[in-house]
C-alpha cells in the first residue's frame, strides 16, 4: 500500500493543479481526469506538515461557500496571505504599518478563523459611500455575535506613513467606531483586491472572497459557523451558533483614541432641544453620554456613565455611542437612540432613571447598581443578562436617526438605508421599510423639514463633513439632519471634525462656539476609574497604571489633613476651577471613617458611579475640609481670576490607625491654552502641537503624535478656546506608628497631624 501511494505521488506531479476556494475533497476529484486505475485508489487523508508553506497549503481546499459565491484562488491570493501572516506581529515594517491596534499586545491566534473587510477604507476622501457603511456595520455585527473571530481590516495606501492619510483614516474609525485594527499596505496587491471585499479564511489557508458588497449576511455567517465548528474549541464554536453575545460583553474602545479621548467632547454628532424648559440634549457619542445644557452652555446633568448596557439612575445608566434623541414634552421624557446597542432608551428627566423601550426585556429595573456590579465581579453578569434579554440584532441595526409622528417612532439608520416604524404605545416595531428611495416617500417631508436648516449655515463649516457634490435631497445631506436643531433664534448644529458645538445667529448670520461650564456635573470620566482588584496595599501597590506621583510618610494615629497642591501644566490654564464632583477619592488599610465630623463632603454636585460604589461598599474615609463656604470666601473666590492660577489645591482628610494604608485621588481638570499661548502670534501649529504634548499621556509613537497634529489642524476651530481634561492619578501611602503612651494603658491618645504633596502634571 505504501509503495502504491508513493507511485501515485510521483505521477501527480505531472497532473496540473487546481485552485478553488470553493472546492471539497469530493469536487476536487471531478476537476481532474485521473487514469481508471488511479482513480480507484483510496487518497490519504490531508494533512499540513510544520514546514509547508503557505503556498502550498492554500492548495488544499474545503468547500466553505457556493462556489458561484467567491473567486478562484490564485496564486497573488497566496501572496497575500503570506503577507498578512507575516504583518501580524510587526506594528510596522517596510511594506506595512497596523492603524489602531494595541502595541506589544498579541491580538490574533494564527490557528483562528480570520475575516478581513479589504479596500473599504478611504484614502483620500472624509466622506464614505453607502455600500462601505453597510459593509462596516455588518462586520460589527459579525464582531459582536462570534467573540472567537478574529477580525481586522486591510487597505493599500500609497504612502502608509503620511499623517494626512491616517488622519482621515482616523476620521472613519471615529465616526463609525471600527474597535478591530486595520492594516495599511504599500505592496502592489491591487490585482487580488480590486475593490472592496470580504475575505474569510482559517488559520491562513483556503481563502473565501466576497466581492458582492450587498450580498446576504447570512451566507458569511453560515461559512463562520462552519469554520469555527471545525476548529480547535468544539464547544465554544457551539455556544456562539446557538446563542447571540450581549453587545456590551464584546466592543471595545478603539485603541486609537487615547488623544481624542481627552478632550471634552468627542464625537459629538447629534442633538435636540426642549424650547420650553431651555434645554438641549447633546450626544456626546464616543464618550456614551448625553449632556443636557442650557441655552448659555451650562451643564445641567448628563445621562450615562460607561459604554455597556445597563438601565438605571442617571449615574449608572450605561450606553453605547448614544445617537439621535427626542423630547417629548407630554411625559417630559427623552427618547434616544442607543446605536451599537441596537436599542430604543427613554430617560425620565424627571426621575432621572433610564429605562429600555426597545427591546422589551424581562430585567428587573429595581436591581442596583451595586448588585449589578458585584454580580459583573462575580463573573454572573453576563449570564444573567442572557436570561433576562434577548437581542433580536435583524429586527434594528444601528439606529441613528430618530422623529417623531404622531403615535409613531420614525428610526433611521446611519447609513440611510433602512427604517422602522415604531409604535410608540407597545415598542413594537410595525414596519420596515428598506432603501433610500422608499424612505423619502414616506418620511422625506419630514426629512427636508428637519434639514432646511441646512440652507442658512455657511457650507464652509460643513466641507469637512459633506461632498457638496451631492444634492440637498441626497443621502449625504439627509444623514446630517439630526446634527443641528433651531433654538431660539439661533441655529445649533454640530461639528464632529473640529469635536466641538457651533451656533448660528439668525440675525447677524454669525457663527460662534458654543462655551461650555460647570463641568463638575459631569463627574469623573469612566476610563479614569481605578477597578477595585488593582487597589490594594502592598509593594506593588502602584504598579499596573500610570501614576503621576507616589510618595511615602510616617504618621501618627489620629486624624491626618492631606494637602495635594497640584501644578498645572505650563502653557495651559484652568477652563473653569475644580469642582468636587471631579474628584475621585479612596483609602484602603488601617484608614477608618470618621464619624460625625462636621466636615465630610456634602458637594452639591454629582460623582461618578464608581465613586458612589466605593461610599456604599466601603464608607470611603475621607472628608473635605472646609467644604461650607462663608460669603466672604464666595466673594473672595469670585474676585480671583481662576485662568492665571497656576497651582490647584485639593484637600482631604483621613483617620488612620496603626498599620499601613493607601489613600489614592483621581481628579480630572478642565485646560485650555493660556492667553499666551491664545495669542495671534503662536503660529496654529504650534499650538495644536502643545495640545497634543499635553495629552500625550500614553507615549504613543511619533506617527501617532503627527497623526493627532494633523486632526487637530484639519479641524477649522480656535485652537485656543479647545477644551480638553488632564486626569491625575496620585497615591499616598501611609505608615502609621502605635498609639504614643501614656500613663495608662486603657487610653490611646490620637494626634491630629497634616501633610502636604506636591504633583506637577507634565
Amino acid at each position: 500500500m505504501a509503495f502504491r501511494f508513493r507511485r501515485f505521488r510521483e505521477i501527480s506531479k505531472f497532473l496540473p493543479r487546481y485552485f478553488h476556494s470553493g472546492l471539497s475533497c469530493q469536487d476536487y476529484r471531478q476537476h481532474i481526469i485521473f487514469p481508471a486505475a488511479l482513480y480507484m485508489l483510496p487518497l490519504p487523508p490531508i494533512c499540513f506538515g510544520t514546514n509547508e508553506s503557505i503556498l502550498d497549503r492554500v492548495c488544499h481546499v474545503r468547500r466553505f461557500a457556493m462556489a458561484s459565491e467567491t473567486t478562484q484562488v490564485s496564486p497573488s491570493d497566496a501572496d497575500l496571505l503570506i503577507f498578512l501572516e507575516s504583518t501580524l506581529d510587526e506594528l510596522e515594517g517596510p511594506y506595512h504599518c497596523w492603524f489602531n491596534k494595541c502595541e506589544g499586545r498579541k491580538e490574533f491566534d494564527r490557528d483562528g478563523v480570520f475575516l478581513v473587510l479589504a479596500g473599504a477604507f478611504p484614502e483620500n476622501s472624509l466622506s464614505l459611500d453607502t455600500d462601505s457603511a453597510i459593509m462596516f456595520e455588518r462586520v460589527k455585527l459579525l464582531q459582536q455575535r462570534y467573540k472567537e473571530l478574529h477580525i481586522f481590516g486591510f487597505q493599500s495606501c500609497s504612502s502608509i506613513c503620511s499623517s494626512a492619510t491616517q488622519a482621515r483614516l482616523f476620521q472613519t474609525v471615529m465616526k463609525e467606531y471600527i474597535t478591530f485594527p486595520i492594516l495599511l499596505s504599500s505592496k502592489n496587491l491591487t490585482e487580488m483586491t480590486s475593490g472592496a471585499c470580504y475575505i474569510l479564511f482559517k488559520s491562513f489557508r483556503n481563502p473565501n472572497f466576497y466581492h458582492e458588497k450587498s450580498m446576504d449576511l447570512g451566507i458569511i455567517s453560515e461559512a463562520i459557523e462552519e469554520l469555527l465548528l471545525n476548529n480547535k474549541d468544539m464547544a465554544i464554536a457551539q455556544n456562539f451558533k446557538s446563542s447571540l453575545t450581549k453587545p456590551s460583553e464584546v466592543m471595545k474602545e478603539p485603541n486609537f483614541c487615547s488623544f481624542v479621548q481627552n478632550l471634552f467632547l468627542y464625537f459629538p454628532g447629534c442633538i435636540s432641544v426642549d424650547e420650553n424648559g431651555n434645554r438641549l440634549f447633546l450626544s456626546d457619542i464616543n464618550h456614551h453620554r448625553i449632556i443636557i445644557f442650557n441655552a448659555n452652555g451650562r451643564i445641567l446633568d448628563c445621562i450615562g456613565s460607561s459604554p455597556g448596557f445597563e438601565d438605571g439612575e442617571f449615574e449608572d445608566a450605561k450606553l453605547l455611542r448614544p445617537a439621535a434623541s427626542f423630547y417629548m414634552a407630554t411625559e417630559d421624557c427623552l427618547y434616544f437612540v442607543d446605536s451599537e446597542n441596537h436599542a430604543v432608551r427613554r430617560a425620565d428627566l424627571v426621575n432621572r432613571i433610564v429605562e429600555t423601550f426597545y427591546p422589551r426585556c424581562g430585567t428587573d429595573k429595581k436591581i442596583s447598581s451595586i448588585w449589578n456590579w458585584i454580580l459583573d465581579k462575580l463573573g454572573m453578569a453576563g449570564e444573567v443578562a442572557q436570561k433576562s434579554q434577548e437581542f433580536d440584532m435583524e429586527s434594528l441595526n444601528f439606529p441613528w436617526h430618530l422623529m417623531g409622528s404622531g403615535s409613531d417612532l420614525l428610526i433611521i439608520n446611519h447609513s440611510f438605508e433602512t427604517l422602522w416604524l415604531m409604535d410608540l404605545t407597545s415598542g413594537k416595531i410595525k414596519e420596515v421599510v428598506k432603501g433610500f428611495p422608499k424612505i423619502m416617500e414616506i418620511c422625506g417631508e419630514m426629512i427636508m423639514e428637519k434639514g432646511s436648516t441646512l440652507k442658512q449655515i455657511n457650507p464652509s463649516c460643513l466641507q469637512q463633513k459633506i461632498d457638496h457634490n451631492f444634492s440637498l435631497d441626497g443621502p449625504q445631506y439627509c444623514s446630517l439632519m439630526s446634527s443641528h436643531a433651531a433654538f431660539q433664534n439661533t441655529v445649533v448644529f454640530c461639528d464632529t471634525v473640529g469635536q466641538r458645538l457651533l451656533k448660528l445667529d439668525r440675525g447677524s448670520g454669525i457663527i460662534s462656539n458654543l462655551q461650555f461650564s460647570n463641568f463638575g456635573v459631569l463627574g469623573l470620566p469612566y476610563w479614569l476609574s481605578c477597578p477595585l482588584e488593582h487597589v490594594y496595599v502592598g509593594a506593588g501597590a502602584n504598579q499596573g497604571a500610570k501614576v503621576d506621583h507616589f510618595q511615602c510618610f510616617n504618621v501618627l494615629p489620629g486624624k491626618c489633613d492631606i494637602a495635594v497642591k497640584v501644578n498645572i501644566p505650563e502653557r495651559t490654564m484652568l477652563a473653569e476651577p475644580l469642582q468636587e464632583g471631579c474628584i475621585w477619592r479612596q483609602a484602603r488599610g488601617s484608614a477608618a471613617e470618621i464619624s460625625g465630623s462636621d466636615s465630610v463632603a456634602t458637594s452639591a454636585e454629582k460623582v461618578g458611579v464608581a465613586q458612589q460604589w466605593f461610599d456604599e461598599l466601603d464608607n470611603l474615609a475621607f472628608s473635605t475640609p472646609g467644604s461650607e463656604l462663608s460669603v466672604q470666601d464666595e466673594n473672595r473666590i469670585q474676585d480671583t481670576n481662576f485662568e492665571e492660577t497656576t497651582t490647584v489645591l485639593i484637600d482631604s482628610a483621613v483617620h488612620l490607625s496603626p498599620g499601613t494604608s493607601e489613600v489614592i485621588i483621581y481628579a480630572v481638570l478642565y485646560l485650555k491654552l493660556n492667553r499666551t499661548w491664545n495669542s495671534g502670534e503662536v503660529p496654529r501649529e504650534e499650538k495644536a502641537r502643545s495640545i497634543v504634548d499635553i495629552l500625550n499621556n500614553d507615549g504613543s509613537r511619533k506617527q501617532e503624535r503627527e497623526t493627532c497634529i494633523q486632526l487637530m489642524l484639519e479641524a477649522n476651530t480656535d485652537l485656543g478656546e479647545v477644551v480638553f481634561m488632564k486626569p491625575l492619578h496620585l497615591r499616598i501611602r501611609l505608615e502609621c506608628g502605635d498609639h504614643p503612651k501614656t500613663d495608662t494603658s486603657k487610653e490611646n491618645v490620637l494626634i491630629d497631624s497634616s501633610i502636604e504633596v506636591n504633583v506637577s502634571l507634565n
